[in-house]
């Protein structure tokens, strides 16, 4: 079975997205600028990086770009070439295909029958 393991905030304006989400919740945002990213972190890491707690998941925070507009929730795969074809067998579309991210892993992003926007991941 896959869990969700990331999610992802997308923000027009990143300096109000990060002042509301780090004073609403107290969530720690660490900026990536490299990578056009904030890293999330809502629960206590590990020494992997991580969720430490039973439960937690982590996130990040991009600018709206492309079908990425609202909220997406990211599901952890083993193997994403195979994810994506099944998604694709069962009426659900690519919107953005495998991608490198660093050297973490691969994403992709898809939508399923319903027209939701989710996340795929595959560590490297």
């Amino acid at each position: 079975m896959d869990r969700v393991v990331h999610f992802e905030v997308p923000f027009d304006d990143a300096d109000r997205a990060h002042t509301f989400y780090r004073e609403a919740f107290g969530w720690q945002l660490q900026s990536m600028p490299d990578m056009g990213y904030t890293m999330v972190t809502t629960t206590p890491a590990d020494e992997s990086g991580g969720p430490g707690e039973p439960g937690g998941i982590n996130g990040g925070m991009l600018a709206k770009q492309g079908p990425i507009t609202g909220p997406v929730i990211t599901i952890g795969v083993e193997d994403l070439d195979d994810a994506l074809a099944r998604i694709e067998k069962l009426g659900g579309s690519v919107a953005i295909g495998r991608q490198p991210v660093g050297d973490m892993g691969f994403a992709a992003y898809v939508h399923d029958t319903e027209g939701n926007l989710i996340g795929l991941w595959q560590n490297a």
